[in-house]
């Protein structure tokens, strides 16, 4: 007997590949030390508040968790200044965008996307049967004006990255705004801001604060990235009330674990480890992108903790090469900008292996 027969929709839906974890290497190139650079983890770890949490709340680990997260969850509405209920917490916040294609795409409604762009959107799309329509950016930012141009009758949800991944790039807070206020009130605008602690730039808009005018925005962050918690996955999405409604009715009961939740909690009370974070990962960001800029490659604009910068040839091959160094990065080519490496922020000496590598492997 044949295998049964999965959805149409997944046909073309291709498996999301992550970096690859050192162990793997290790132990298929045998090497003793290896640097991972490629998912845009925190080099420097999670707060040791958190630690603490976590140890602390393994006491309770038979037991499930509180299904909305409520400690949390008003914790995090206070330090947003929205409303609890305007608040959906995920298992990390890929799964909030996974939430908001099962409850708002029919088969046939079409996705409005920057082109490259964090490749989750896309994916999510196709699996409901959604039309993706892909906007090219423009030197790696994008293009508002015609992604705006690009929403017909049948559009339903617009994905703006900011900052984007794998570019790095924003855009600028005067073009944001006028483009959340341009776009019609039946599609809903998820502006994903998995980055946003890592932002200096002064002009980067503040989104939380439009909420109250904009009931068609959503604003996603994360736990993921600045506070360290990839792996516990937790991330967030704040939006009008009535979608978050819509959101809990797609919602797994227990989609964030006990400890994640622990951790996040810990994670709001230590302000200072974020802002070394964003201190350490600005002034890395800076040296390596001008020793990139040195080696005559094109360095993409970054406001994040990865740069992405342009290769001679192909960035897989590059990428390879610089395994064989032990340095993982993502090569540009699973992430839609071929002829690119998107190379995660690590510690200094991380940074400095990685550029050695990159010296040698250019060679």
């Amino acid at each position: 007997m044949g295998l049964i027969s999965a959805r149409g929709s997944l046909a073309h839906v291709a498996r999301y590949v992550p970096g690859k974890p050192i162990e793997e290497v290790q132990r298929e190139l045998g090497l003793a030390h290896v640097v991972k650079l490629a998912s845009n983890e925190n080099a420097y770890g999670c707060s040791p508040k958190a630690v603490k949490a976590v140890a602390e709340e393994m006491a309770k680990a038979a037991l499930y968790p509180e299904s909305v997260s409520p400690l949390l969850e008003e914790k995090l509405a206070t330090k947003l200044g929205v409303r609890a209920e305007q608040i959906v917490f995920g298992n990390g916040s890929d799964e909030i965008i996974a939430l908001l294609t099962r409850a708002f795409l029919d088969p046939g409604d079409e996705v409005v996307m920057a082109d490259p762009t964090f490749t989750r959107y896309e994916q999510n799309a196709a699996i409901e049967g959604g039309a993706v329509v892909k906007v090219p950016c423009r030197d790696g930012v994008h293009d508002l004006d015609a992604m705006l141009g690009a929403i017909t009758a049948r559009t339903k949800l617009v994905f703006v990255c900011n900052p984007n991944n794998p570019t790095g790039t924003v855009v600028g807070a005067d073009a944001l705004r006028r483009f959340i206020e341009r776009v019609p009130a039946r599609v809903l605008v998820v502006v994903d801001e998995a980055y946003y602690e890592y932002v200096t730039s002064a002009d980067y808009l503040q989104t939380i604060p439009l909420l109250g005018a904009h009931p068609n925005l959503v604003v996603l962050r994360t736990f993921s990235k600045i506070y360290g918690l990839a792996g516990l996955r937790i991330g967030y999405g704040a939006m009008h009330p009535d979608v978050a409604s819509v959101l809990h009715k797609v919602r797994g009961p227990f989609n964030t674990s006990r400890l994640a939740q622990a951790a996040a909690l810990a994670s709001l009370d230590d302000a200072d480890f974020v802002a070394m974070c964003r201190e350490q990962n600005a002034q890395e960001r800076d040296r390596v992108a001008r020793s990139l800029a040195e080696m005559g490659l094109r360095v993409y604009p970054s406001q994040t903790n990865f740069i992405l910068f342009e290769v001679p040839g192909s960035g897989e091959e590059v990428a390879r090469r610089l395994l064989r160094h032990g340095v993982i990065v993502r090569a540009g080519e699973g992430l839609g900008a071929p002829g690119t490496v998107r190379v995660s922020l690590g510690t200094p000496e991380e940074n400095d292996a990685f550029l050695r590598a990159l010296t040698h492997s250019m060679e």
